[in-house]
């Protein structure tokens, strides 16, 4: 899966503040993500985020679909 910092992910499952995005602020082995309803930053295994993405949007640019 080809994702980039600057992205913006959205989850099958919300995050407890209601919100489904997320804007990737690092890659690598982890991701670092940003919620974009409170804000709060987390890291996290790749794999574990990349089974729970349903999106990846690229600025304005459409859906590039997830696996």
């Amino acid at each position: 899966m080809d994702i980039q910092v600057g992205d913006i992910l959205t989850m099958k499952k919300q995050h407890p503040c209601g919100e489904k995005r997320w804007e990737v602020l690092r890659i690598g082995a982890d991701f670092k993500l940003r919620c974009l309803g409170c804000g709060r930053e987390v890291m996290g295994p790749r794999s574990k985020f990349e089974k729970n993405i349903r999106d990846c949007h690229r600025g304005d640019s459409a859906p590039t679909g997830a696996k």
